[in-house]
């Protein structure tokens, strides 16, 4: 993932301020970051957090 937090909790923050900001889904944030959408659902997984499409969140 680069040019984001390899700490989920840092990953989440980014991600879930994106996600509010600038991008209407996960996978807008993806396509603008280059990342694999799989790759960041299993990184914030391991901290219990989970994609809620109609939040357009992690929770």
């Amino acid at each position: 993932m680069t040019g984001l937090p390899n700490d989920p909790v840092m990953l989440l923050s980014v991600v879930n301020t994106a996600l509010r900001d600038t991008h209407q889904d996960l996978d807008g944030f993806c396509r603008t970051r280059d990342v694999e959408k799989d790759e960041i659902i299993s990184k914030l997984k391991t901290i219990n957090y989970e994609y809620n499409v109609e939040l357009n969140k992690f929770v």
